[in-house]
Formats: structure tokens, C-alpha cells, sequence
């Protein structure tokens, strides 16, 4: 018994309703697919509410077996938003950890990093506090006058730094961020932004 004793039925092609041809393949006999009329029109209206509903099942079917990375597009956002074309981009020098000893029942830990630039030399201290923010004092060298900025994901707040170039941030919430710092007597300012660091 050979293949001639079963012949391949005929069977409708898409794009063809009326019946098409099948293709002979190195793997088998597969159908050759063609776009017809009435598919190319169909493809041409806009979406009624029997795709709505089945693009949304497919979207949660996706949300359900491959979801997207927590905080993912908080991240893409908040990289977006940097406007590190027109900056110095400062590299982190320095990161020490070490225990600041026992506060009540928690334990303090302090985050010293540096970073320098062509322009500046920064040095923050990251102190967690009991209720989960985090306090920041810095040193910026030559930093009197300069305006510092920390970027946080949901917003940023500023301050100045005094004739010795020290500046506070108090109760930030922990998170990624960024530091940038202007240094006055340029017009527009020299801008220094510091790498993404944890809070």
C-alpha cells in the first residue's frame, strides 16, 4: 500500500473558500495560503467589540503566563526622564556599608557613596530611618551654592547647598534615585547627575 491508495482530500485553502491548492513540502503537504478579498476587507475595518473582547482574553492570557517584571515600566519611565545629553555623568567611586549600631529594636544602616565628575566630587550618606525613609547628608567639592536635586520615580525635590557645599534631604521614601547637582556661574548651569542608586 502506497500513498496513491489514499489520496490527499481535497480542503479548503485559506483564502480560497472554494477549495485551494496544497503544496508538497520537504516536511509533508502543507496548504498555500493566500489573502482573499473579503479577508483583505475585514482587515481594513475597524475593531467591533467581538475583537475587543478577544484582543483583552489574549492580553490576559499574556498578563497570566508572562507578565510583565514588577516595576519594569516605572524604571523605563524614570530612565526617560533623565536629560543625561546634556550632562556630566558622574561615576560612582566608592559604596561602604556598615552598621551604625542598635537604634530601639531596628538596626541603623549607613550607605556612604561617592561620585565624581570632570566638574565635582559628591559624597551622600544614606541613613534608613525606624519608619522606613531615609535621610541623606551630602558633600559636594566645589559645592557652595550649588542647587542639588534628587530624582526619585514619583517625583523630585531640591535643595542648595551652603558655603561648604553640605546639603539635606530629609524622609525620602526608599527607592531608586538619582542625584543631579548645578553648579552656578554658567549660563546655562553645568549639570552633574550621579548614577541610579537605591535609597
Amino acid at each position: 500500500m502506497n500513498a496513491a491508495d489514499h489520496p490527499t482530500p481535497d480542503r479548503p485553502t485559506p483564502g480560497h473558500p472554494d477549495g485551494g491548492a496544497w503544496a508538497a513540502t520537504g516536511s509533508g503537504v502543507e496548504p498555500e495560503v493566500a489573502v482573499s478579498d473579503r479577508e483583505h476587507q475585514l482587515a481594513l475595518q475597524e475593531l467591533d467589540s467581538d475583537d475587543v473582547a478577544l484582543l483583552a482574553a489574549v492580553r490576559a492570557l499574556y498578563d497570566e503566563t508572562d507578565p510583565v517584571p514588577v516595576g519594569l515600566v516605572d524604571r523605563i519611565r524614570f530612565e526617560l526622564t533623565l536629560d543625561a545629553l546634556h550632562a556630566e555623568v558622574a561615576t560612582l567611586t566608592q559604596l561602604d556599608l556598615e552598621a551604625a549600631g542598635a537604634r530601639g529594636a531596628a538596626t541603623e544602616a549607613v550607605r556612604t557613596i561617592t561620585f565624581t565628575s570632570e566638574s565635582l566630587t559628591t559624597m551622600v550618606t544614606l541613613t534608613a530611618q525606624e519608619d522606613g525613609a531615609v535621610r541623606v547628608d551630602g558633600w559636594a567639592a566645589p559645592g557652595a551654592g550649588v542647587r542639588v536635586e534628587v530624582r526619585l520615580a514619583t517625583e523630585t525635590r531640591e535643595t542648595t547647598a551652603d558655603e561648604d557645599g553640605r546639603f539635606v534631604f530629609e524622609d525620602l521614601p526608599s527607592g531608586r534615585t538619582r542625584f543631579a547637582l548645578y553648579l552656578p556661574g554658567t549660563d546655562p548651569p553645568t549639570t552633574v547627575v550621579s548614577p541610579t542608586v537605591e535609597l
